[in-house]
Order: structure tokens, then sequence, then C-alpha cells
């Protein structure tokens, strides 16, 4: 059993999950707001420290069709530094359509755009966490 962390990279606000791949499942966790690297790091070192997770993922975007675009980089650099600064593995997992995705689940609980805006990062992130999972290229042979 593993806990997880995974993160919805964005430029101004960075939704979180955890999980643990026993259970399979994934949990909306927070959303970082902070837009240096350095505040960034930092609160994600707090989330570390407190869920002692061994592995992070990160939230690949790419268009619809698989081909990457400006975000894909930042996405990419993003989980590369928090392998360098963490020591942990770190894997890239598709998110192609978890905002829309996410933005539906919440309106299905009663929220409005207003309302579930402050959660749509978090449960973005719950949802790459759950593909994660569920793809088979976590699972050690």
């Amino acid at each position: 059993m593993a806990t997880v962390l995974a993160f919805d990279f964005g430029e101004k606000r960075i939704g979180v999950a955890t999980g643990e791949t026993l259970l399979g499942t994934a949990h909306p966790l927070t959303v970082i707001h902070a837009e240096s690297n350095a505040q960034r790091l930092e609160e994600i070192g707090k989330l570390v420290a407190e869920w002692q997770p061994q592995q992070l993922v990160v939230g690949l975007p790419t268009h619809v069709d698989g081909t990457p675009h400006a975000m894909t980089a930042l996405a990419t650099k993003f989980a590369e530094r928090l392998h360098k600064h963490f020591a942990l593995p770190v894997a890239l997992a598709d998110e192609r359509l978890t905002s829309r995705d996410a933005e539906s689940r919440l309106r299905e609980t009663g929220r409005n755009a207003k309302s579930a805006k402050p959660l749509l990062d978090a449960v973005a992130a719950q949802l790459i966490l759950q593909t994660w999972m569920e793809s088979a290229a976590h699972v050690a042979p």
C-alpha cells in the first residue's frame, strides 16, 4: 500500500488530491494558490511532510488528440522540479478533459459555477489520480 499525492498543475493554482494504491481511490485535498516556484514547493513540502507519499503524480495536459501544447512543457517541468526537490518518483498522467469532468461532477452535487470554482482544481487532481490508479502503468510487475 502506498500513499500518492497528485497535482493538477496551473500557473495560478495547483489542485491536489491524495489516495492509497491498495484501495485504488482518490480524494480531493486542497488547492494551492501560489505563483512563485518557491511558494509552490513550500506548500507542497507541507503536504509531503503530512501525508508521507511514496509516489507523486502530475497531470499532463495535451490537446484532445494527444499532441502537446504550451502547458504540456510547463507541467513536465513542474514534475521534474518535484522529483528533484522531494526525491520521490513522479509519474505523468493523461489529464485530457479532467477539468470539464470535474466541473460536471461538481454541478451534479448541486453546486453552481461560483461555489464549485474553489474545488474545481482539487477535483481535477482527484480525477487525474483516479485515472493513474486505474491504469496498469503504476503496478509493479
